[in-house]
Parts: C-alpha cells; sequence; structure tokens
C-alpha cells in the first residue's frame, strides 16, 4: 500500500505516564467545568493530528484506530481540506443557506448526486449531524408515502435526539432515563450471520414476515437500515439479506433507507456500504466522513421522493454551513484523487492478515467487516460474549499508544476504523499490539502467530 506524505511524523511515542501532566490538569479543568455525561474514553488530551497518529497535550503520539468514529478518514489536518477551510471561513463563516445561499452547498449537492447509487435524477439536502438526516430522512418518507411507521434493525444505531433514540436499540448509555421516545417504530431482527447462521434470503424472509405481521406494508413509511452495522458491533448481513428487503420496501409502496453514516465515503471500499450488493436505495443517508472533521450530513435521493416534502418544510439554521461544505469539497475530492476506496480494501487485506490468526486462541469469534470497517468479536471458553476481555485489551492497546474502540450489544466488539490515509507500517504496528495485547488478555503470552 503507497505510503502519501504526511505533515507529523507516523510514529508510535509514548513519552510519559498515561495521562502526562498536561492532559491530567486539563482533565481536571474538563470535570469541573462539563457536564459528566460528557466522559471521555481515553486520557490525552489531543492537540495535534495528521495520517494516522493524534499526538496529545504532553507530546504522546497515539496510532489512530479511530478516526473519531470514522470521521477523519482523509485525516484529521488534510493539507486541502484545512485550506479549503481557511478560504471560505475567510469570506463568511455563516449566512444560512434558506436565506441567503451559496455554491458550496450546491457543488457538494451536485456531488453526493453524482456518486450516489442509480441511474435515477436524483436531490440532496443538508443537515450538520448524522441525526438529523436520519430523522429528516423519516420525514421524507412520510410525506411521500403519507404513511407513519418506521421499521429498524436490532442492534441498529442512529443518533441520539428523541426520534433517532427511538430507533436505536441499544439502552445504555443512549437512552436509559431519556424517555418516552417518539411512537410508531417497530424493531425487526437483522442479519447476524456468526449467530443466527441464516442466509442472507432466510434472514430477510424472517424480517420481512415481522414487517407484514406486527405492522402492515400498508402502514410502513420506510425501513432504514445500516448496510454494515455500526455500534450495534460492524455486522455485515449476510449476501442477499439488503436486496431482498430493498426489493420488499420496492413491491409495497415503502421507502428503503440506507444509513451509511458510518460505513459510507469510501470507508468499506467504495463510495457506499450498498454498491457492494448493488443495492439502490430510495434515500441515502450520509455524514461522518463527508467533510474531513467538520459537521456536515446529508440525504440524497430519488428526486420524487425528496421532492414531496412542501417548499421550506426542511432545513435549520446550520444546516449546509458554508465553512463545512468548503470542507467536503475538499474531502470528497481527496477521496477520489487518492483512491482511498481502494485503500480502504488494502487496509482490510492488512487487517485480516494480521488478526485472523486470533482466531485460533479460542477467544475469537470472527474478525469481521469491509474495507477499513472491520470488528474482532472476543468470547469467553464457553462462546459466550466477553465485554470484560474487550474492555482489558482497549485499555492495554490503549496503554501501548494505540486508539481503539470497543462496540455492540454486548461491549465485546473491537472496532477498527483507522483512517484511510494511514501508511502500511504504522497500520501494522498498531494491529500488532492488539495482537500481542488479545493473546496477552486471555493468557497466552504474546508470541508471534
Amino acid at each position: 500500500m503507497r505510503n502519501l506524505t504526511h505533515r507529523l511524523p507516523q510514529e508510535r511515542r509514548i513519552v510519559t505516564a498515561l495521562p502526562g501532566p498536561a492532559s491530567t490538569e486539563l482533565a481536571q479543568r474538563c470535570s469541573s467545568s462539563v457536564g459528566r455525561a460528557i466522559s471521555p474514553s481515553t486520557p490525552g488530551y489531543m492537540v495535534d493530528g495528521d495520517g494516522g497518529v493524534l499526538v496529545d497535550a504532553d507530546g504522546n503520539s497515539f496510532i489512530d484506530l479511530a478516526s473519531g468514529i470514522a470521521v477523519t478518514s482523509v485525516g484529521a489536518s488534510d493539507e486541502k481540506v484545512v485550506e479549503a477551510i481557511r478560504e471560505a471561513a475567510g469570506h463568511f463563516t455563516h449566512t444560512a443557506f434558506m436565506s441567503t445561499p451559496y455554491e458550496s452547498y450546491v457543488q457538494v449537492a451536485e456531488k453526493l448526486n453524482e456518486i450516489a447509487p442509480g441511474d435515477h435524477d436524483k436531490r440532496s439536502v443538508l443537515f450538520s449531524t448524522g441525526a438529523e438526516a436520519v430523522e429528516n430522512a423519516v420525514k421524507i418518507s412520510r410525506a411521500y408515502t403519507g404513511k407513519s411507521g418506521v421499521v429498524v434493525m436490532d442492534r441498529a444505531y442512529h443518533g441520539r435526539t428523541n426520534l433517532t433514540m427511538a430507533m436505536t436499540a441499544k439502552n445504555r448509555p443512549y437512552k436509559s432515563g431519556f424517555g418516552p421516545f417518539a411512537s410508531d417504530v417497530t424493531r425487526v431482527p437483522m442479519s447476524y450471520p456468526v449467530r443466527d447462521g441464516l442466509t442472507g434470503e432466510g434472514a430477510a424472509a424472517r424480517a420481512i414476515y415481522q414487517m407484514e405481521k406486527e405492522v402492515g406494508p400498508e402502514n410502513i413509511a420506510c425501513v432504514v437500515a445500516e448496510p454494515v452495522q455500526g455500534e450495534g458491533g460492524f455486522i455485515v448481513p449476510a449476501e442477499g439479506f439488503l436486496p431482498a428487503i430493498a426489493a420488499w420496501c420496492r413491491a409495497n409502496d415503502v421507502v428503503f433507507v440506507a444509513d451509511e453514516i458510518q460505513a459510507g465515503m469510501c470507508r468499506t471500499g467504495d463510495w457506499f456500504a450498498v454498491n457492494h450488493e448493488n443495492v439502490v436505495p430510495d434515500l441515502m443517508t450520509t455524514a461522518k466522513g463527508i467533510a474531513g472533521g467538520m459537521p456536515l450530513s446529508a440525504v440524497t435521493g430519488r428526486a420524487e421522493i425528496m421532492d414531496a416534502p412542501g417548499v421550506g418544510t426542511l432545513g435549520g439554521t446550520y444546516s449546509g454551513n458554508p465553512v463545512a461544505c468548503a470542507a467536503a469539497v475538499a474531502a470528497l475530492d481527496q477521496m477520489e484523487s487518492q483512491d482511498l476506496a481502494a485503500r480502504a480494501r488494502g487496509i482490510e487485506q492488512i487487517i485480516r492478515e494480521e488478526l485472523e490468526p486470533l482466531t485460533s486462541t479460542g477467544r475469537v469469534a470472527e474478525v469481521r467487516g469491509r474495507g477499513a470497517m472491520v470488528a474482532v468479536e472476543l468470547i469467553d471458553a464457553d462462546g459466550n460474549p466477553d465485554a470484560a476481555l474487550t474492555g482489558s485489551v482497549v485499555t492495554a492497546c490503549l496503554a501501548q499508544g494505540v486508539l481503539v474502540l470497543s462496540c455492540g450489544m454486548d461491549g465485546n466488539v473491537l472496532r477498527l476504523l483507522p483512517p484511510l490515509v494511514i501508511d502500511e507500517a504504522l497500520l501494522r504496528e498498531g494491529l500488532g499490539v492488539i495482537a500481542d495485547a488479545v493473546r496477552t488478555t486471555v493468557g497466552q503470552g504474546a508470541v508471534n502467530a
């Protein structure tokens, strides 16, 4: 995998105890000024980042296998993205597109319409966060169909607003104590091959039966699904599941919404995860990697569906901020010119090469995922989800200067989301730390496979 040019040294470097004194002081300030509900998972306070590294206030350099939760796919300070932000902010930081429009919003919409699956006429609208995009996809679906029901998958994650909390499956830390939630949301089973043993068609038939019997297609406005589930555990549905669900939606006047917020923007080795099975959604939500770290999200879809809501019914004060749009234009160009989709496929190959041998420990159920969105599911000796082992591995990796996240309904999944611009040597070094941490934690010693 060809190395790219980076501003910072691409190295893992731990020079203080973690956290160091500067980060410790910042943590103390945080505890006395920031609400406790916001609780950072790593002790270091970051001051710089580039390529595949983040540097904290004490000079410790971490290998970044998180990308700000799949956001900084082009790196945390891509030169062209930074320059686009400077240029845009030098003219104006905000005008509100709904009242005084600007070209960069239109440019982003044009590009999303171009790269979205399907050759039909498309439209896009921009927002600020992923949850906003999901909510507006539901609003658009309801306006188009005249129906109200929303169907989501088990283990789904769609956001933290009231409606998206209802759509999100995991109780803690996202939902507990925050109800009542929005109504008319039904959850059906997703394909989870390592656990349910079903083919894609079989898993789809199970979900469709439940939709037909518990809700009825005449009441369903949309089915919202992540083509690769994120917080739910990086679950890749069995081949055939998504096409069957999309076909059922088309046959029953139900809008099929692909939530590509985490899996999209080259993350899984193509512009969008649905492309892997040639699924063409009616609507698609994007965010995270779209703008190189700036807050931006979008709904893109069939023109006749997107234009169903009345004039002036969608939007928001900050929706499609001009600086974020300028960053998105640059980030999308970098994804294309650097062929980051191909890099994501190369990253997957390297991850599998380094981590699939861990299945021999008996404590790794599988290594799964697509592109640079790969999970390692950890289990105990009896085959049950092992959240304690997962937490220990995450902690051990952090102590060695590697940032890795966990996820899953049972908290037993390591999720790997490296920047798509990470150098191969740095990636392999980080993966080696993970492999050693797993072997050490399960008591087999840090030895090579």
